[in-house]
């Protein structure tokens, strides 16, 4: 599914917050899970996919993850909170495996 796309990451209900930006949103995650690629997301345990947004073009996504950046912390989890109030993994709904119970840190 290649589209322009803005994710936020969570390790767990209310905790560390990673954004990022994509063309391939299922193969991005793919990474983020699997470690792939070392970084942010592999050294804090942050692999649940609490909210994504298409756009139309990739400058307009870029524009949309500088936003988010700047944002208050607060704002960030108001924004996941009225679309995903339980902090659900999403990843599953796009064709993804579920995390194992290990990776996650909510204990659901």
């Amino acid at each position: 599914m290649k589209r322009p796309c803005v994710y936020l990451l969570a390790s767990q209900r209310r905790g560390t917050l990673y954004i990022g930006v994509t063309s391939n949103l299922v193969a991005r995650l793919w990474q983020h899970r699997s470690g792939t690629t070392a970084g942010f997301t592999s050294r804090y345990g942050v692999f649940l996919l609490v909210r994504y947004e298409f756009v139309a073009d990739m400058p307009s996504a870029i524009a949309r993850e500088k936003q988010l950046k700047r944002w208050h912390r607060q704002w960030k989890i108001n924004l996941i909170e009225s679309d995903n109030p339980d902090w659900v993994d999403l990843a599953p709904s796009l064709g993804l495996e579920p995390l194992p119970s290990r990776a996650r840190r909510d204990g659901c």
